[in-house]
């Protein structure tokens, strides 16, 4: 269905105000992760990580639409603060594998209790019903754009 056309596209602001709640998003995480010296970048690289059993860099690329660079530049200051290593692959000496420290760990732990009282603080304002809602139809964008990610996602909900 086509909501939009030239002449009504200047007052769309769908695009702005999706793009405005993942910055939003991201500066609340930010502040909650200020005491634990991580930005919201790295939070999303160790939560894939841990929550995910991601462990190459190109898998986390996929997950986090970033190219190999960027994602070679976040993996560097992981490695850096002693959150992540660096591994070749025994099987595949090209590969690189992506391990947790137990500083990495200890902090991943902590992740989950962090996001969601950032998340609280994004929607709180939403209720139950609303929050379904809002979920709902993202979801259902995003699997109408293709995004395989959130159709990964949604055939795991429907598996348990």
């Amino acid at each position: 269905m086509k909501h939009f056309t030239p002449e009504n596209f200047q007052s769309c602001t769908i695009g702005i105000l999706l793009g405005r709640a993942s910055s939003l998003k991201d500066r609340i995480l930010d502040t909650h992760l200020v005491p634990f010296a991580v930005t919201s970048a790295q939070f999303k690289v160790l939560i894939i990580i841990q929550q995910f059993g991601v462990d190459t860099p190109a898998e986390l690329c996929r997950h986090l639409s970033l190219d190999s660079g960027s994602m070679t530049r976040m993996l560097d200051r992981l490695e850096q603060k002693e959150l992540i290593v660096r591994r070749r692959s025994e099987g595949d000496r090209r590969q690189v594998r992506l391990e947790l420290t137990e500083d990495g760990q200890r902090l991943a732990d902590q992740l989950p209790h962090i996001g969601a009282e950032a998340m609280n603080e994004l929607v709180g304002v939403l209720d139950s019903t609303e929050l379904a809602d809002l979920e709902r139809i993202l979801t259902k964008v995003l699997l109408a754009a293709g995004d395989s990610l959130t159709r990964l996602r949604v055939g795991e909900k429907n598996e348990q």
